[in-house]
């Protein structure tokens, strides 16, 4: 009998030593090879030197009289002019009965185009220039983006103006806007994995959370013309406004122009973010049956922290050690060693002015659902009970630490980040402080922070599966609570 492996969800067996295939003549036994005198591991001699001190190109910052402020990122790698205008006012600030609003201003402001060029006439212009102008929206922000060849500057950036002082918002393009969001919504339980992320945001959060809330047919619907009118004089306002550019350019004169394009905007009133209560999720089990599907989709989540945490460090190192990738707790554990899931992983989440996630998930068969989720659960709990060891908690730092270089190893990433940080009024030099505060972290903070942030008592699970493969049932693990994700009809339908 040959020696079987479980691997992937597969048995492999290989043929025992001394058996043959029907009809194969025996051959003579190869020979044992002689291991080396010394095992020879010359990569282990290779000299890995102490990364740099981490001091990137700062980008120059001016401050208008009217409040905004705009970022220069000078770089003359390449004959461009990438600009962004970022917003203050996001899906996070928009009314309840309107869920869906910012998105569909995104959208239509664009595709409208201006008062003297409409949407599509500018597509065509840009499109010969080579270049870019996009709007976009975010749950803090909005904003307008563009980029050009150094030549076309002039002109991209005068379209770009006439789009942020003269919007058109057409009512046709808001239509297809709609559209677009509607045709979204019908699908929103297609992907089951999406419908566990939905679901388990709404459950950490609350269902009427501006951070987990969603569109339904009945806001989408409800958003008018006038109301992308009121929303673009509500914040175009320069004092809750971030230019910043970065390519070929001269700085002294860039910043002449963009004085002379901002400088007359007047003084208004910024919107400011909302002061919320995070209790964190109810603790229990939560099924959303999908009967179309034959494996779980399961998540442990709780409440993070800010990014502003002074144990923001630790807490990265700990998440790293358990989540951080194949060689992670979680997953050597969970998936390599049990066998219990195709994939899984997890983080410690945090932003900027608002609690994260920390969220552990895993996709996996509908017969392993309750294993698997025991098996993370048990992981959740080690992080307490087992500190780092030495090697843990070496590659774990070094990760960290190589991983987020990478971040900013250009002018560009470095700019955006400063446009970041300047967003959510955190110091600017908070990024040359992260390779000296990861490097400081030890196996007693890591243990520290894993029993002062983490309470298995306080987590939900939330599994999406289909109910009838489920065995054993998930109600080992503790009562169930069922999820309604019907979606409700549209408002004509609903009338009917």
């Amino acid at each position: 009998m040959g020696r079987c492996v479980l691997t992937l969800g597969l048995i492999v067996c290989a043929p025992a030593v001394g058996t043959m295939a029907f009809g194969q003549t025996p051959a003579k036994p190869a020979a044992t090879p002689t291991p080396p005198a010394a095992a020879a591991q010359p990569w282990k001699k290779i000299p890995i030197p102490p990364l740099h001190a981490f001091k990137p190109v700062q980008p120059k910052r001016i401050e208008l009289a009217n409040g905004l402020i705009i970022f220069l990122q000078e770089d003359h790698e390449l004959p461009f002019i990438d600009g962004t205008i970022l917003i203050r006012g996001g899906s996070r600030d928009e009314p309840a009965d309107k869920i869906g609003l910012v998105s569909l201003y995104g959208e239509t402001w664009r595709t409208s185009g201006s008062a003297a060029v409409n949407g599509d006439v500018m597509d065509d212009r840009l499109e010969a220039k080579a270049a870019s102008i996009e709007t976009s929206n975010g749950i803090a922000t909005t904003s307008v983006t563009w980029s050009s060849l150094k030549g076309d500057f002039p002109m991209v950036f005068a379209q770009t103006m006439d789009l942020l002082l003269h919007p058109a918002f057409s009512k046709d393009k808001l239509q297809l806007a709609k559209r677009q969001i509607e045709t979204g919504i019908a699908r929103q339980n297609d992907d089951a994995s999406a419908i566990a992320s939905r679901e388990a945001t709404a459950i950490v959060y609350g269902d009427t959370s501006p951070y987990a809330r969603r569109p339904t047919y009945t806001t989408v619907d409800s958003v008018t013309v006038d109301d992308l009118k009121a929303w673009h004089e509500r914040t175009l306002v320069p004092n809750g406004m971030i230019v910043a550019l970065s390519g070929d350019f001269d700085p002294a004169d860039m910043e002449a122009t963009l004085r002379k394009a901002f400088s007359p905007l007047p003084r208004g009133t910024a919107i400011a973010t909302v002061s919320q209560q995070f209790p964190g999720p109810q603790p229990g089990v939560y099924f959303a049956n999908k009967s179309d599907v034959d494996q779980s989709n399961v998540y442990i989540v709780g409440l993070g922290t800010e990014r502003s945490n002074p144990d923001y460090y630790a807490l990265s190192v700990m998440n790293e050690i358990f989540s951080g990738g194949f060689g992670s707790r979680v997953v050597q554990n969970v998936r390599t060693r049990l066998g219990l899931a195709y994939s899984v992983g997890g983080s410690y989440g945090v932003a900027y002015d608002h609690p994260g996630m920390f969220r552990v998930g895993a996709g996996t068969k509908s017969t392993s659902t309750v294993a698997a989720t025991k098996a993370m659960l048990d992981e959740i709990k080690r992080l307490k009970t087992d500190p780092p060891t030495p090697e843990e908690l070496r590659k774990a730092k070094e990760q960290v630490l190589n991983s987020f270089v990478f971040h900013y190893d250009s002018r560009d990433k470095t700019l955006n980040e400063q446009v970041v940080l300047a967003f959510y009024n955190y110091p600017p030099d908070t990024l040359e402080k992260y390779k000296t505060g990861i490097e400081g972290v030890t196996a007693a903070d890591v243990s520290r922070v894993a029993n002062k942030y983490i309470d298995v008592s306080k987590l939900a699970i939330v599994v999406v599966g289909n109910e009838s493969e489920l065995k054993p049932p998930l109600s080992e693990l503790g009562p169930v609570r069922q999820l309604d994700i019907t979606i409700p009809p549209p408002p004509a339908k609903a009338s009917k």
